[in-house]
């Protein structure tokens, strides 16, 4: 394809409907589909606060799990895969066309701008046709022969093989010359950490399987600190190896009692102190020890309080502590190391602005946050923090934030940036001068005008009366492509743990764009994208509001004219997937079609089962329906798996992952199998579970981007765009 801004155009013309909304019903419609599989209904009933909960499959949960290998689970799961096949292979034409695309418009031989980390200067590198990347360095300063770079690990070759490979963590010592890394080979979020002598380019005997957390130098670079997963995947402990030494001879430096709290480990900007945190989604404690001496005694620098989170630093003898004790945004305190707990309030909490993350520097240091939902990068002096320099960017609505900056005594700052129709950016920003210069911008080999692409940022009011902000991008023509207003529109959300969607850029996306869709993210409640509140807003018997804010997203984006009810497709994944769930059973008739990604949707099962990997720590952000009536009640009401009923439900595709231990398999295949047997439409359902992955689908970045595809082609199909 020439990339052109014409060519593009009449690409996108030529792939569009020319009037789809008056061929409701295009031919290919008619055309015979394959069977779907019917899965048994098995009795299966428990009572729970003197309700009975029935759960006709139950079976598909494989009772042996983690062990998945029930004969009559995998035959009804491969049935499906194979119904999912058969039912997409006459949109293979589309699905090539998508891929191929999506993947013109990556550099294949794309490389990270190189950073400096003590002695040497650190950077990764794709090679053309290449699914993963390569990691190099070279020395800095140096200069001809000197500045060769050194391969220092290869991902693909460690892939060679396997089905599904993710790099974990990579971290090298602060001499140099042990290189630690840790993957997972088959989906489930167990990484094994091994180590590399760079000197020699030989593997260490040492390897530590069945971990959580990435591995952290110390002891003068001669131990790392990791956590160890147990059985039900969480990490309760903090474990100390020493190079060279059996695996089981390792020290365990913490151990965690509450089922609920997850530990992870960390060093402090200086890298003087080992930070051990533990916490679940509402309440943390943190302890400090020598980096130096691990297995020295332990500085508690706060004892755990009910719904108070806290995270610290350490710089030469001060405890830096964000909290929200005192205000639901966040403060930034600072205690004397002697005194921990002895908080004293340096950057008081704001209702305006929204404090999420404090980076601390030999000269300087760094607060992140967000105003009226907008990104804010801020540049602090020790002696005047509260005098704040912002790092100003050009466009009204962005997505910026630090990036990677190892160096504690430097004098600019690492930054990321982009926008829904800016490609990602990477700048330096020089302290001194407020300069920003700018190292590298994503580069799209088949071609990007920008100018033919607008992004607005809307406030819908919901039921309530509160405004919910929808980020929306689309091609300026889009209208043209349409012939007329009212196009089709994609709209996405997520909504739990205070995690933020941002309106960022994908390359994958302008497929849509070119088609004459538009995209839209609505920054519903439960997301933390105008501050902590917001998030408090739409979790435990607040929940529903993350789904009301959906729909009335939608209806909103309607009567603003931006399209029209049944030309809306619809997407969300794992929590996010709760929301497409609540959404198709609660109005059914606005969604042209839904993508729900591993979609957490049994939930008041999953809820009520505390031995299942995620449910301790979840009950602070969903609920405990075991001890608390009321929570059942609230879990109960929404839960997409037990709330489907029989009506007309619009065309799904769902997705799930065989390893994937955070919403494992049989949630999606439960729920398929009920709206399959309960709806009263003939719309395509589809499920499709990778047998070799987990959460985050297939890696490799050309085969998770033929999953794209697949996704979009059956969008597409559905709204009419594409045969």
């Amino acid at each position: 394809m020439s990339d052109t801004p014409d060519a593009l155009a009449e690409a996108a013309a030529a792939n569009a409907s020319p009037n789809p909304a008056a061929d409701p019903q295009p031919r290919w419609a008619a055309a015979a589909r394959p069977t779907p599989p019917v899965a048994e209904r098995r009795p299966h009933r428990v009572t729970v606060h003197g309700e009975t909960l029935d759960d006709p499959y139950h079976w598909l949960r494989d009772q042996s799990y983690p062990t998945i290998d029930d004969a009559d689970v995998l035959a009804y799961l491969e049935a499906e895969n194979a119904y999912f096949e058969a039912v997409m292979a006459p949109r293979e034409t589309l699905v090539e066309t998508l891929f191929a695309e999506m993947r013109g418009r990556i550099k294949e031989d794309d490389s990270t701008v190189p950073q400096k980390d003590g002695d040497w200067v650190y950077w990764s590198a794709f090679d053309t046709g290449a699914q993963y990347r390569k990691h190099y360095r070279r020395p800095a300063g140096a200069a001809g022969a000197e500045a060769r770079a050194t391969l220092i690990l290869d991902e693909n070759q460690l892939a060679e093989g396997k089905e599904y490979f993710r790099l974990g963590a990579a971290t090298v010592s602060r001499n140099g010359r042990y290189l630690a890394y840790s993957y997972d080979d088959d989906g489930s979020e167990r990484f094994t950490i091994r180590i590399k002598d760079l000197e020699t380019g030989e593997l260490l005997p040492d390897a530590i399987p069945g971990t959580l957390t990435g591995p952290v130098w110390v002891a003068n670079d001669t131990a790392l600190v990791y956590g160890l997963a147990t059985p039900e995947w969480r990490v309760d402990n903090a474990r100390l190896h020493r190079l060279g030494t059996p695996v089981d001879a390792d020290i365990e430096l913490y151990k965690e009692a509450d089922e609920g709290f997850r530990v992870d480990s960390d060093l402090s900007a200086q890298e003087d102190w080992l930070i051990i945190s533990t916490g679940d989604n509402e309440t943390s404690e943190v302890r400090l020890v020598r980096a130096d001496d691990p297995t020295g005694p332990q500085v508690l620098v706060r004892p755990r309080q009910k719904g108070v989170e806290y995270s610290v630093d350490v710089r030469e003898g001060t405890v830096f502590v964000l909290t929200n004790d005192e205000h639901v945004n966040f403060r930034l305190a600072t205690a004397p190391l002697a005194q921990p707990g002895a908080w004293q309030t340096l950057i008081p909490g704001s209702d305006s602005f929204y404090l999420t993350e404090v980076s601390l520097f030999r000269d300087f240091f760094v607060t992140e946050g967000r105003r009226q939902g907008l990104d804010q990068i801020e540049v602090r002096s020790y002696s005047d923090p509260a005098a704040a320099t912002p790092i100003a960017f050009p466009e009204a609505s962005f997505v910026a934030g630090l990036s990677s900056n190892p160096e504690y005594a430097t004098d600019r700052l690492r930054l990321s940036y982009q926008s829904m129709v800016t490609p990602g950016s990477v700048f330096d920003y020089h302290v001194a001068d407020g300069r920003l210069e700018l190292l590298k911008r994503q580069e799209i080999p088949s071609g990007y005008d920008p100018a033919l692409y607008a992004t607005e940022r809307v406030d819908i009011t919901a039921r309530d009366g509160t405004r919910v902000p929808v980020s929306i991008v689309y091609r300026r023509d889009r209208d043209a492509l349409n012939g007329g207003p009212g196009g089709p529109l994609h709209l996405y959300a997520y909504g739990s743990y205070g995690i933020a969607v941002p309106p960022g850029f994908s390359t994958s996306r302008l497929s849509l764009l070119d088609r004459g869709m538009a995209f839209a993210i609505a920054h519903v409640r439960g997301g933390d994208d105008l501050g902590r509140n917001w998030y408090l807003a739409g979790k435990l018997a607040q929940r529903t509001n993350t789904f009301t804010d959906f729909v009335d997203a939608a209806r909103g984006l309607i009567a603003a004219g931006y399209t029209t009810p049944g030309r809306i497709s619809a997407s969300g994944g794992s929590a996010g997937g709760t929301v497409m769930g609540a959404v198709i059973n609660s109005d059914p008739d606005l969604w042209g079609a839904v993508v729900a990604h591993v979609p957490f949707v049994d939930v008041l099962n999953t809820m009520l089962d505390g031995t299942l990997p995620l449910t301790p720590g979840e009950w602070p952000e969903w609920g405990d329906p075991i001890t608390d009536r009321a929570a059942f009640e609230t879990l109960r009401a929404y839960s997409p798996y037990d709330n489907v009923r029989a009506q007309d439900y619009p065309p799904l595709l769902i997705t799930a992952g065989l390893n994937d231990p955070r919403v494992t398999y049989w949630e999606p295949a439960k729920w398929a199998a009920r709206l399959r047997a309960t709806k009263t439409d003939d719309n395509i359902l589809l499920l499709k579970t990778n047998m070799g992955a987990g959460h985050g689908g297939k890696s490799g970045r050309f085969t998770a981007l033929r999953e794209t595809a697949e996704e979009y082609a059956f969008i597409l199909w559905q709204l009419g765009l594409a045969p």
